[in-house]
């Protein structure tokens, strides 16, 4: 099967490798000349621009930033649309709120092409690993032709529908957790850290009690190594934590923990750390109070 990987950063890169060791012909897509030429030294195929994907190409994986950059990579000046072949299917990986992979969906439609709404999770790690989980709705000839690009990069596809945007509708509620939990687990070790106890300790204690959460556990970790290279940036937060603050008001729904967690992030992003792994949210308060942090220049 002839495949595209559109977006070749943290999660794309393990994706696009994971499609080639499953024996797929795959072609990585990426403006960074550094990411094109690390996908190559893997065995894979490269390319910049979308539009110089492979005639013929039968699937197309998205793991792009959002549905701006998702309509472009398909459907712009530069887009791969007319690189696919009759019939192949379009696996939108992007986070994005349920009316755009609705809209995306019927575009592709009219040209010919399947469409699955397919968010993703699980971080670089799993995506290196072949172990994404994938969020997906859409049509059973989407899902169909989907298959061994999905047997590629996930252990878990849930299967929610078929009608795209139900798919992004899941994430986003995801998304609305796992900003939460990153913004509480910062405020929880800010906390700790202002108080007194020895962070490592404190994070030792809270990982096997009845108050640990997947993300304190992973994300402070890292803070407690001052490891700030983004795996998932402050800036996706500030993005995804809107998509909920969207999806809640055209409901007349409110989500008051997401609104705040997003104007911490907010907050991060504006201080300088947009670019930072998610986690480092807890610099909103190391500004505020004058906290040491663990692993940095004079931290605790």
């Amino acid at each position: 099967m002839r495949v595209g990987v559109i977006g070749l950063g943290a999660m794309g890169m393990g994706a696009a490798r994971s499609c080639l060791r499953a024996g797929l012909a795959t072609t990585g897509c990426d403006l960074r000349e550094a990411a094109r030429d690390a996908f190559a030294a893997a065995g894979g195929q490269a390319c910049a621009r979308p539009s110089d994907l492979p005639e013929a190409t039968e699937a197309v994986l998205l793991l792009v930033v959002n549905a701006a950059q998702t309509e472009a990579a398909l459907f712009g000046p530069e887009g791969c649309a007319g690189r696919l072949k009759s019939g192949a299917v379009v696996i939108s990986c992007a986070t994005m709120s349920p009316s755009d992979a609705e809209r995306l969906a019927a575009e592709a439609e009219r040209r010919g092409l399947l469409y699955l709404d397919a968010p993703v999770s699980g971080g670089a790690a799993k995506a290196a690993s072949g172990e994404m989980t994938v969020m997906a709705s859409g049509s059973p000839a989407a899902f169909g032709k989907a298959e061994p690009v999905l047997a590629a990069v996930a252990t878990k596809v849930w299967q929610l529908g078929d009608r795209p945007g139900i798919g992004a509708t899941v994430k986003v509620v995801h998304q609305l957790l796992a900003g939460v939990h990153i913004a509480v687990a910062a405020e929880a070790m800010s906390l700790g850290i202002r108080a007194g106890a020895d962070p490592r300790q404190l994070y030792e204690v809270v990982t096997s009690a009845a108050g640990n959460s997947w993300m304190f556990e992973n994300r402070m970790a890292r803070v407690l190594e001052g490891d700030d290279a983004p795996r998932s940036a402050v800036d996706i937060f500030v993005k995804d934590l809107g998509l909920v603050a969207e999806l809640a008001r055209s409901l007349d729904h409110p989500v008051p923990l997401a609104s705040q967690a997003q104007q911490l992030f907010t907050a991060a992003s504006a201080i300088g750390h947009g670019r930072a792994d998610d986690g480092f949210v807890i610099r909103v308060w190391q500004a505020l109070t004058g906290i040491p942090l663990p692993g940095a220049k004079g931290g605790a």
